[in-house]
């Protein structure tokens, strides 16, 4: 039996410096967050299920080891959009079946986007 009982997804990104982060956030998704439930807690609604949080890390070891990966339907668009706002992109990986490439915000946290072929 498969399990459909998923209604989202949360990204959790752990940052020590959380205004150095949400500034850098706010760069390469074009907005301020559409949500700040706490303080040291912002989060981005990517689409209706899917959602970016940047907190403070609990601990300062766990900053910047957190790993999201985004489906986006155009690589190279979003590839664009973070050049276009001063975010460094990787090159763009093809690998057959998918296209990807990605990013790191302040804490060394990895953004990955990627396009499925």
């Amino acid at each position: 039996m498969s399990n459909n009982n998923f209604t989202s997804v949360f990204s959790v990104l752990h940052v020590n410096d959380f205004d150095a982060a949400v500034e850098w956030y706010v760069k390469w998704l074009g907005r301020k967050p559409d949500v700040t439930p706490d303080e040291g807690i912002a989060e981005w609604q990517l689409t209706e299920n899917a959602w970016i949080q940047v907190s403070m890390a609990p601990e300062p070891n766990l900053a910047g080891k957190s790993f999201v990966v985004c489906g986006v339907r155009d690589i190279e668009v979003q590839r664009a959009i973070c050049q276009d706002a001063g975010v460094s992109t990787s090159e763009i990986q093809d690998l057959g079946f998918i296209k990807l490439a990605q990013i790191s915000d302040p804490a060394g946290n990895t953004v990955m986007f990627v396009q499925e072929m």
